[in-house]
């Protein structure tokens, strides 16, 4: 390929003689040309780069709606499958599924967990707006509040199953441990939780925290199944009660009711 050159002419005009000046300006060379190819690849690169993440951050909008308990337990496990291999999805979070919402809500689920900053549960079941009634009160136990609001779930909004969900290193179930065993001091309202929780130190003998912490579950288990309007739903088979316990590695385990209890 030639190279081109462009000439520019001077005209000079000095002590009334025309002078003439010629200056050359540097070709333009193929390797500018490269210059310039690269640039303009890179930043096709860039913007196909910012489409594909616009594109995977956008959240879908999935249909959870289910007739039965066990088709409840199965989205929560798929949910915390996703969760676990760090896989989590933005599911039921847009613009569209909040206008969605305006017209009511659907939960699938009513689960009653830890306030533990470190036990979400949206985020351990990788779930959107409208999916979970999520009841939270440090070491996941009731008072009449919170029963009424397990009563609401299921009875008005027609959530097919109650999880309660305890944790490894629950701050609540270790405060009542070291208060039973240690004969150490609670103040305050914290006093309040502690009492809630000393049954389940009692009856597993002290034996561990993690101990305590499973049969705090199954303790608030029966409590709910004792209240009469839950009771009635699950009578008719309308309403399942299932424990469940989370590690701090991300792994929740659904606990067998038949499981032996210490």
């Amino acid at each position: 390929m030639k190279k081109l050159a462009y000439t520019f002419i001077l005209l000079t005009a000095m002590m009334g003689t025309s002078v003439v000046t010629m200056a050359t300006l540097p070709p333009t060379t193929e390797k500018t040309q490269e210059v310039s190819t690269a640039k303009s690849d890179k930043t096709t690169e860039a913007s196909k780069e910012t489409t594909t993440k616009k594109q995977e951050n956008k959240s879908k909008i999935v249909n959870t709606k289910v007739k039965t308990a066990d088709e409840a337990i199965a989205l929560l496990k798929q949910g915390n499958e996703r969760f676990v291999k760090d896989q989590s999805e933005q599911i039921n979070i847009s613009s569209e599924k909040r206008t969605e919402l305006k017209n009511g809500q659907e939960p699938y689920a009513v689960v009653i967990s830890c306030s533990d900053s470190r036990v979400t549960p949206s985020h351990v079941f990788n779930a959107g707006l409208g999916e979970l009634f999520e009841i939270r009160v440090a070491g996941n136990i009731l008072d009449d509040m919170a029963l009424g609001s397990v009563e609401y779930g299921v009875e008005h909004l027609g959530c097919p199953v109650i999880v309660v969900m305890g944790h490894e290193c629950c701050g609540a179930v270790t405060a009542t441990y070291d208060a039973v065993t240690k004969k150490q001091k609670v103040e305050g309202h914290i006093a309040s939780i502690v009492k809630e929780i000393t049954p389940s130190i009692e009856a597993t003998k002290a034996s561990s925290i993690e101990d305590a912490s499973h049969e705090n579950v199954h303790h608030v288990m029966e409590q709910i199944k004792e209240d009469k309007i839950i009771a009635s739903l699950i009578k008719e088979g309308k309403v399942k009660v299932v424990g469940a316990y989370y590690t701090l590695d991300g792994k929740v385990t659904f606990l067998d009711e038949n499981t032996e209890r210490n």
